[in-house]
């Protein structure tokens, strides 16, 4: 696998990326763009067996930065709206690339908002012909509420709503870390080192204001519109990001679908445990669906209409 280091422009602002591609690449590649998970960076060890399989499998991928986050450019904030912004722009960068199939863009999203972020992209952005979306988050409100007891639920609303009327008679609002005062870590995730080599590069201090965009936050709402072809991936029990998001999304969606669903393990563990497992039935989804052909037909007979790309002769 051959990485290069790549930038573009996302609504003025620097996107820095990383441009993987196989090593002995020929001819304009069929491609996936990847945004990171929940405060990811492009340069996550974890994903890097997934980019080392697909690379293997011939696709070119790129896993940007999003706009505040690790060497892009921008104000060191969390929002999901401008994460989406920075993906569509990640596509249209690819459309410049002569290396660059532009019938054939795909993408992949994993944790938590990464995976709800595929959707969203692939909801939004026509170009994009086929989605894998792990152990995502399907709606930002539930997810937000769910990591909280009850009370502590209602105390956080208050202090969102506290928050709002300081913004508007000053003009500015709390700072919190946002592991600790959006999200709130699970005692898997305050133990694990599956993200260590990035978690000391995260922001430490974003605007409250961004739990309002979490709340938001629906990638359930575009998964119900949404007849481009979508894998879900997700982990049974799962503490994290809840197992019934997944579920719900495959459910929803209204194109091509499929869920697998990791047994007896946990969110952080998976991505070990089963890799060997999950990582070839994403290969076989994006070269089952993301193939380019001069001819499209559409075919519903009553059923959700599905896509054929048929081969140029």
């Amino acid at each position: 696998m051959q990485t290069t280091a790549v930038e573009f422009f996302s609504e003025g602002e620097r996107i820095a990326a990383l441009w993987r591609t196989p090593d002995a690449a020929t001819g304009p590649l069929k491609v996936l763009v990847q945004g990171p998970g929940w405060l990811g960076l492009k340069d996550a060890k974890l994903y890097v067996r997934y980019h080392e399989a697909l690379t293997e499998a011939g696709y070119g991928i790129l896993v940007i930065d999003y706009r505040g986050f690790g060497d892009s450019g921008g104000a060191r904030e969390l929002s999901p709206a401008k994460q989406l912004q920075d993906l569509v722009n990640a596509v249209t960068y690819l459309t410049t690339r002569e290396d660059v199939d532009a019938d054939a863009i795909g993408t992949f999203g994993t944790g938590g908002t990464g995976g709800g972020n595929s959707i969203l992209l692939a909801h939004v952005d026509p170009r994009v012909r086929a989605v894998v979306s792990q152990v995502p988050v399907a709606d930002g409100r539930d997810w937000l509420h769910r990591m909280r007891s009850e009370s502590d639920w209602l105390a956080f609303l208050n202090a969102l709503e506290e928050d709002r009327r300081q913004r508007v008679a000053t003009g500015e609002g709390r700072r919190v870390h946002p592991r600790e005062e959006i999200m709130v870590p699970t005692a898997e995730r305050r133990t694990t080192t599956v993200k260590a080599d990035v978690d000391d590069r995260i922001p430490s201090s974003v605007s409250l204001a961004a739990a309002d965009e979490i709340l938001q936050y629906k990638p359930l709402d575009a998964a119900r519109r949404l007849t481009t072809p979508l894998l879900v991936i997700g982990v049974e029990g799962d503490a994290t990001t809840p197992t019934d998001h997944a579920t719900a999304l495959y459910e929803a969606a209204q194109g091509p679908r499929r869920l697998v669903m990791q047994r007896h393990t946990t969110h952080y563990a998976a991505y070990d445990r089963y890799w060997t497992t999950v990582t070839p039935l994403i290969v076989d989804w994006f070269d089952t669906h993301l193939r380019n052909g001069g001819v499209v037909v559409r075919s519903g007979d009553g059923l959700p209409d599905t896509i054929e790309l048929r081969e140029d002769s």
